[in-house]
């Protein structure tokens, strides 16, 4: 392997094309697999870093490497593993068995958290190369199989292996390539597996798609279900996870999570009922329509957005809503502003008006750069930005927004950072 990641190190901003096109003039070299692994690690960069940084790595193919889990959501799921596994005895020993290992990342975390991992991974060359990258890795705990999974063999595979957790990150697509969206579909059927596998091990984490319906998925996979948890970085939604409890009965509780760099940010934990029982304030400052002078928007990140307790973020944080449908928020207060940086984005309110014709004249000839966001009225984010006639860019940003108090805004606002906040 030392030629190959020697190649690889060699031409990592090259053109692959053209390295397969010239492939005869390095007839010493595997150059298939040389591009394979740099367009992966092109991939890995900034999501992987770790793995990014060791050219002695390989990586078979280019697709596990878009799929694979990021550093930031591998980590939070190894943390919450560990939760799992020991919530009984603080100092136990554990051991986690993941059937769908791909590229590996995960089994590599959860290694540094668990006693002893379980790899499996149904395609040959992924496994092969799992167990070669694991060995530069020193990831000496992790036992490396591959093996078809389904509800007749998950015995034999884990064979003897005795799970505290089982993982799963069953693939979204079909054997065609197409997309599927219902859990059934995915490979492995976790649906007709549940069983055998809780035979084997009281807990199981599943991963699936943020696309994934918490309400269906829940009620597909039954009252087993103790919690879900909804993974956001980089602006991003990633993924949704589901801890089934053998032993558990009852109502699964929802778990927003804002990952920014290493930390994470979990600003409540919610069941539906409590979100139905709950009340938004909606906001009001009198008769005319506030000009801004120290107000702040608050729009949630993606894990609030998908998890959907709308009205709990008003009555946690004490802010109110800009309509029961338009989930953008207000507040006075800039320490509580500053905190909400952890949960989503922030703006400062520069200035306010009715949303109509002369205002989009207005702000158009003020504002020549800008973001643009539309929710919740007649028009789409498109349609105001070229009202608007502004560009992309600068650190302004415009929302058209529906107010049950002042019907249709025009919002000018400034993104603030946490520490600008805390600075004055």
């Amino acid at each position: 392997m030392k030629s190959l990641a020697e190649f690889v190190s060699l031409h990592l901003e090259d053109d692959t094309t053209r390295l397969i096109l010239n492939k005869d003039k390095w007839p010493e070299t595997d150059v298939e697999m040389a591009v394979n692994c740099i367009e992966s690690r092109r991939k890995l960069r900034g999501k992987v870093q770790e793995w990014y940084e060791i050219p002695e790595l390989v990586f078979p193919n280019r697709i596990s490497a878009e799929q694979c889990s990021s550093s930031a959501t591998a980590g939070y799921k190894a943390r919450l593993a560990e939760r799992i596994a020991t919530m009984e005895y603080d100092d136990a020993r554990w051991k986690i068995a993941d059937l769908t290992g791909g590229l590996g990342v995960d089994s590599w975390f959860f290694s540094q958290k668990a006693d002893a991992v379980l790899y499996n991974e149904m395609q040959s060359q992924l496994c092969k190369a799992a167990e070669y990258n694991f060995g530069i890795l020193s990831a000496n705990n992790i036992t490396v199989v591959g093996n078809r999974i389904d509800s007749d063999n998950i015995h034999e595979v884990l064979d003897g292996f005795d799970a505290d957790i089982i993982y799963l990150d069953p693939a979204r697509r079909s054997s065609s390539g197409k997309k599927v969206f219902l859990i059934e579909e995915c490979t492995p059927d976790v649906l007709t597996m549940k069983e055998q596998m809780f035979e084997i091990s009281r807990h199981i984490l599943i991963k699936l798609s943020p696309m994934a319906d918490i309400t269906m998925v829940c009620g597909r996979l039954g009252s087993r279900c103790r919690e879900v948890h909804i993974v956001s970085a980089g602006g991003e939604c990633k993924e949704l996870l589901v801890w089934m409890d053998r032993e558990w009965e009852g109502t699964y509780s929802i778990i927003p999570i804002e990952i920014d760099n290493s930390s994470y940010h979990i600003p409540f934990t919610f069941t539906q009922q409590e979100e139905k029982e709950s009340r938004a304030a909606i906001y009001q400052y009198g008769k005319d329509i506030p000009a801004g002078n120290g107000l702040f928007l608050f729009e949630p990140g993606k894990s609030l957005m998908k998890a959907g307790p709308f009205n709990m973020i008003s009555s946690f944080f004490g802010i109110a809503k800009l309509g029961r449908s338009t989930h953008y928020y207000i507040t006075e207060d800039r320490g509580k502003a500053a905190g909400l940086c952890r949960y989503g984005k922030v703006y400062l309110i520069l200035e306010t008006d009715r949303l109509d014709k002369k205002s989009i004249r207005k702000v158009s000839e003020k504002y020549r750069k800008a973001e643009v966001t539309a929710r919740n009225i007649q028009i789409d984010t498109e349609t105001l930005r070229k009202k608007l006639c502004v560009t992309s860019g600068d650190d302004a940003h415009i929302f058209g927004l529906h107010s049950d108090v002042y019907g249709n805004l025009l919002l000018c606002t400034q993104r603030m950072l946490e520490k600008d906040l805390q600075a004055h």
